[in-house]
């Protein structure tokens, strides 16, 4: 499970996608599938947790790495470059951004 904490040293990579009520079941699928069987595998990986929103149009990808060459060493092996093109198959578009925690709270 995500931690979140400004004075963790580790990478958040926030991803948003854009899809139909139609096809979102699919994406899911397809996103958790990925990570149960080769995100979570990959040297660096700490949490993530997925999200969508009430009208299925948009879901939200929270993902922890340990460093930022670790999130984009596996973005760039062919298993994960196979697996995103049929996640932009299944959406309108997604965007990964990565981000440093400045403030939590709770």
């Amino acid at each position: 499970m995500p931690r979140i904490s400004k004075n963790a040293q580790l990478q958040t990579v926030i991803t948003t996608f854009e899809m139909t009520p139609g096809t979102c079941q699919d994406l899911m699928e397809a996103l958790t599938e990925a990570y149960d069987s080769f995100i979570s595998k990959q040297p660096g990986f700490i949490a993530a947790g997925l999200h969508v929103n009430d009208a299925q149009t948009r879901i939200a990808n929270y993902s922890q790495w340990e460093r930022r060459e670790d999130f984009q060493a596996m973005l760039r092996t062919e298993e994960m470059r196979e697996r995103n093109r049929r996640i932009n198959q299944l959406c309108r578009s997604f965007e990964p951004v990565m981000y440093d925690v400045v403030e939590a709270f709770g």
